[in-house]
């Protein structure tokens, strides 16, 4: 698909930001009373909510302006828009009758305006109805015309059912904004120092599942529990003996830019000394960029409390578990050993480093940090494969220079 850049397109971009947010904030705060409803991100500002029969409960319009502008007046074409899409939507069939509806918006509804009136707040359906039809006989907006008719076409006893069912959130907090209230959603699944981290994690996830949800349409639907499963898997990574592991580092596939920005380092070398295949060398580089970027993260993040002296003991107990190891090939090989039972010795343990998982934390087992976070003490040459790796890479990094 092709898109056509214009001026108006950051504005579309903060509203499917905050269409995509505004869903998310929703879902949280309905999972604390119900654990069992699907989530559709639809057209370019619907949210539905339905039942795990896929009977519509709740269909939220999401509408976004800059902070501190737009107004929902009785003309506004926001709201006009929003009721000729609800109004044409019951007519058809497509909403059910017993449907919640609300309409989320960073504008104000002025006093007195129905928007005003449909507000929980200021509740007046009567007067709602006798200000929009006022507004539809007399106005001459011709961007309108269209919802005016559909409005004026319904008995008004009917118009009364459908706006008993409309209720306005006006005044909304905008899209950067929603972060503090997201904040307060997830409160009690981490502590107070790791919420900003948990929550870019969650909506992670979310914008990715959403991403899926709308390729796949109108079948797919987000499921309570697939968000109750996540947050689940979230707290128990941002516990004590616990750390988060991202999930684009763990589907991460290493590419030919990685491949070639790493394929000179000290790391690979030492590899190299090994005889061992190419595939065991982009798995290294693999694994050495996912463990750097993992370990970058917790620290920005402020996750490992004792920041780099916390990594510096992590990195003390890799050192002495790869001692172990090498110091015993050492005793295997003697002192005249061939340079082809070196390689063969060098290669056993470089096996011992793809195999062997030494927890950062006890509840931290994915293996990619244990083996990214021995190439990287590898590539500064306090560990190595080879029986003579210091001499060998001395001898290459003299020549380079």
């Amino acid at each position: 698909m092709i898109v056509k850049r214009s001026s108006e397109s950051p504005a579309a971009a903060l509203g499917y930001l905050y269409q995509v947010r505004s869903a998310l904030l929703w879902s949280l705060r309905r999972l604390k009373t119900d654990s069992e409803f699907l989530v559709g991100i639809e057209t370019l500002d619907d949210v539905a909510f339905e039942t795990t029969g896929g009977d519509p409960i709740e269909i939220l319009q999401t509408k976004h302006h800059k902070a501190g502008t737009g107004y929902l007046t009785d003309m506004s074409l926001d709201l006009w828009k929003t009721l000729r899409n609800w109004f044409d939507g019951r007519q058809s069939g497509e909403n059910d009758s017993q449907s919640s509806l609300f309409l989320v918006t960073t504008a104000y509804a002025p006093s007195k305006s129905a928007a005003w009136y449909l507000r929980t707040s200021s509740r007046n359906i009567s007067a709602a109805q006798i200000a929009l039809t006022a507004a539809a006989e007399k106005s001459t907006n011709s961007a309108n015309a269209k919802a005016y008719h559909a409005f004026l076409a319904i008995d008004p006893s009917v118009r009364e059912e459908i706006l008993e069912k409309i209720t306005v959130f006006d005044a909304a907090p905008c899209v950067t904004d929603l972060e503090s209230e997201l904040k307060q959603e997830v409160y009690w699944a981490a502590g107070r120092e790791n919420h900003a981290a948990f929550l870019q994690r969650l909506e992670g996830w979310w914008y990715r599942r959403v991403l899926h949800q709308l390729s796949n349409a109108p079948t797919d639907r987000i499921g309570a529990i697939e968000l109750e499963g996540q947050m689940s898997d979230l707290r128990e990574q941002f516990k004590q003996q616990a750390l988060p592991i991202d999930d684009d580092l763990l589907d991460f596939s290493l590419d030919d830019a990685t491949r070639d920005a790493h394929k000179g380092s000290t790391f690979v070398q030492q590899i190299e000394l090994t005889k061992a295949g190419n595939r065991r060398i982009a798995s290294a580089i693999r694994d050495y960029y996912r463990a750097f970027e993992q370990r970058s993260r917790w620290l920005r993040d402020g996750l490992i409390v004792g920041g780099m002296n916390d990594l510096h003991k992590y990195e003390k107990r890799l050192v002495e578990e790869w001692e172990l190891t090498f110091e015993s090939m050492r005793d295997e090989l003697g002192d005249s050993a061939t340079a082809d039972a070196k390689e063969a010795a060098a290669r056993k343990v470089l096996e011992w480093a793809e195999k062997t998982v030494i927890p950062i934390r006890p509840n931290v087992t994915e293996p990619f940090i244990s083996r990214g976070s021995l190439h990287m003490l590898s590539d500064e040459l306090r560990i190595g494969w080879h029986i003579d790796f210091r001499d060998r890479l001395a001898h290459l990094l003299t020549t380079e220079t």
